[in-house]
């Protein structure tokens, strides 16, 4: 089933946003890169096999920063804004938790059985293990954050986004943490059930762009599965669904990216935040809007005549409707918002 369109046309105000924030950044001249003498002496050792792919030591130096700039954003904003949307969740930092000494205590028995391999990851067993013996709780959870957090009547989910190729080594502490963070979200919600979990984007070792092997996924990071059970972690087009109820999820997310994401992109934006476009290019405008997907637009434009009719003597909306759509990337909400009510 598609997502709906208030959901798509919210993807695509992160992708616009995380494209613009890009292509600003973008390192059009070398000349201004920094000082790089280290890597300039390094990359030396290596000419012989960068030369068929590379021209240019300083130009490749700055894409190099560039994408890791890219990666950065994807990571920390971009996956992170699409779970909210997707979930109707938000980003949440939990610095009050408390667990009982018991609880603290078998979540560090737990952790150490499975670095010896006196266990094996069992989600049900953990759980039943970490919820005993609730009472006093009187030690503090060390403060941590959900990537994604949303709760319902019945039960609360939380999710750490990763990396897709984690640091080796973290996995113990980031069972520790898990722990912990389930058993005092249990104490403060007892009648809910409690789910948290890692999430991870895409799968680097898929053949196709939303395919996934967890098995080898997880086998590919040390530790992973020694910490680790399956049904602890979600992966690629598995995340994505969780996230949105439905199906096939990761490819309309990456429909959407294509659809907008081209080399004319920061063309299309000029066009689109020139308001005077919408009057002498109308048919033109409707067609960016659509391929963009902002249907918010779109009403406005196709209520444009009643709209200007009736705040033909407010000065402050006629303000506002001559606004440009976006301002350095971020569409400007606050303007429709405004303007939106007046069409009825």
């Amino acid at each position: 089933m598609p997502l709906s369109q208030e959901k798509v046309e919210a993807v695509a105000y992160q992708v616009i946003k995380t494209l613009y924030k890009r292509f600003e950044m973008f390192p059009e001249d070398p000349s201004g890169i920094r000082n790089a003498p280290f890597h300039m002496a390094f990359l030396t050792a290596f000419q012989s096999r960068l030369e068929a792919y590379v021209t240019d030591i300083p130009v490749f130096i700055s894409l190099s920063s560039w994408f890791h700039g890219l990666n950065t954003t994807l990571g920390q904003t971009f996956f992170e804004g699409i779970s909210h949307i997707l979930s109707d969740g938000i980003k949440r930092e939990f610095k009050t938790l408390k667990i009982s000494h018991v609880q603290q205590t078998t979540v560090t028995d737990i952790v150490t059985d499975l670095k010896n391999n006196a266990q094996v990851p069992n989600l049900a067993r953990e759980n039943r293990l970490i919820y005993q013996n609730h009472t006093p709780q009187d030690k503090e959870v060390s403060n941590f954050t959900a990537d994604c957090f949303f709760e319902d009547n019945e039960k609360i989910v939380a999710i750490e986004l990763k990396t897709v190729k984690p640091n080796s080594g973290i996995f113990k502490n980031e069972k520790d943490k898990m722990l912990s963070a389930k058993a005092g979200l249990k104490n403060a919600n007892p009648e809910k059930e409690i789910f948290f979990y890692l999430g991870f984007p895409f799968d680097p070792l898929s053949p196709t762009p939303t395919g996934s092997n967890k098995t080898a996924f997880m086998n590919y990071s040390i530790d992973f599965k020694k910490f680790f059970a399956p049904n602890e972690v979600l992966l690629a087009d598995e995340l994505w669904n969780f996230l949105s109820g439905d199906t096939n999820t990761m490819q309309q997310i990456i429909d959407i990216i294509n659809a907008i994401a081209s080399p004319q992109f920061m063309d299309k934006y000029s066009f689109l935040n020139d308001s005077r476009n919408r009057t002498t290019n109308r048919e033109q405008y409707l067609q960016q809007l659509a391929e963009w997907k902002l249907f918010s637009e779109i009403k406005l434009m196709n209520g444009e005549a009643f709209l200007l009719q009736t705040i033909e003597n407010n000065k402050r909306m006629l303000r506002k409707f001559n606004q440009p759509i976006f301002n350095e990337g971020d569409y400007n909400i606050g303007r429709f918002v405004a303007l939106k009510d007046f069409l009825t």
